[in-house]
């Protein structure tokens, strides 16, 4: 039970603002300004995405420009994994841009492509939470994650193990209430 309570808690809480936010990179007039708001990692208000906002402005520009340089091959790619290899190929050894800012970008530019993850991918604040459910590696199936997230996309699940890793971590996950996952705030993921 305590498990359904968190995946009902992301959804009541976190699953409209996380569509939205999807929305306003799928919208984009064309993959050039999906790429440079995806990399400069702009919110439809304008703002800088709390997950980049330690990464230095210029390297934020590197990366967008290094990106815009593959946007045919982005354009061309079948699948959320594959956008997900290209950018890292692209941009993964430049120093300050990390496994989170990658996933972001790659979650972005692919809500553009109407390419959704179908895997659960891991890294910073997620590999925390994937860890109190036992679970390891890159990326994870869905059908390897607790039967209470099945109903959650692979993107929110990833987002979900991030939010609510403080709750799932050992000895926590008996003692979870409704009180106490409505306490939760939307934690930067690092």
């Amino acid at each position: 039970m305590p498990l359904e309570i968190i995946a009902s808690d992301y959804i009541a809480r976190f699953r409209g603002p996380a569509i939205a936010e999807m929305t306003f990179y799928k919208e984009q007039p064309s993959l050039s300004e999906a790429i440079r708001l995806a990399a400069l990692s702009r919110t439809a208000h304008g703002k800088r995405h709390a997950h980049q906002r330690r990464i230095p402005g210029h390297v934020l520009e590197a990366a967008e420009q290094s990106l815009q340089g593959i946007s045919a091959s982005l354009g061309e790619a079948r699948s959320f994994d594959e956008v997900h290899h290209q950018i890292t190929n692209q941009i993964g050894s430049l120093r300050g841009i990390g496994e989170l800012a990658i996933y972001d970008f790659s979650h972005r530019i692919g809500a553009f492509l109407k390419l959704a993850p179908d895997l659960v991918y891991l890294h910073a604040g997620t590999r925390v939470g994937a860890r109190a459910l036992n679970l390891t590696g890159d990326v994870i199936p869905k059908s390897a994650i607790p039967s209470a997230f099945h109903f959650l996309s692979a993107a929110e699940i990833e987002d979900c193990l991030c939010i609510y890793k403080s709750l799932l971590k050992p000895g926590t996950i008996g003692r979870i209430s409704r009180s106490l996952c409505m306490t939760v705030k939307r934690p930067v993921c690092h």
